[in-house]
């Protein structure tokens, strides 16, 4: 059985060569391997108005960005097995990891990671915060065979 429960929306006009479901579904378990809770999550695949929109929806700034995370909280303290949604523009996935010199795959691996580390309550608002977000997406990234993210 699958640990991670994976609703994948793909909202792009273009899909062609977007990771395949299954491939979302097995960097999710292995980012997860180590938590104890049967999670669910969305994916949503989405153009850069949409991206847009939410950021300054949600955080108040007016500009495109790579990938939002949104932490589930229960407002009645029950085990309701949802962590999140994760939704990440393809446009800029795609033009970061060219201008960054990255495999694409590697990157949108390095997306769905830290995304899903940001559900999980990691944050990297100071230096110690994303010197410990950053090791763990290391660790992670590179037992999905890819290298380390930070130094490529």
């Amino acid at each position: 059985m699958k640990s991670v429960v994976l609703d994948l929306q793909l909202a792009c006009k273009d899909c062609n060569g977007l990771p395949s479901k299954m491939v979302f579904q097995y960097w999710l378990e292995v980012c997860l391997i180590n938590f104890q809770f049967k999670n669910e999550i969305t994916i949503r695949i989405v153009d850069i108005p949409e991206i847009q929109y939410l950021n300054l929806a949600y955080r108040g700034k007016n500009k495109p960005t790579n990938i939002l995370s949104f932490r589930f909280e229960s407002l009645y303290n029950n085990k309701i097995p949802l962590l999140g949604d994760l939704v990440i523009c393809r446009q800029i996935v795609e033009q970061e990891a060219i201008e960054q010199q990255k495999n694409i795959n590697a990157y949108w691996a390095h997306m769905v990671i830290h995304g899903c580390l940001h559900l999980l309550g990691y944050n990297h608002q100071n230096d110690l915060e994303a010197e410990v977000m950053e090791t763990m997406e290391t660790i992670i990234i590179k037992k999905l065979g890819y290298p380390d993210p930070y130094n490529y």
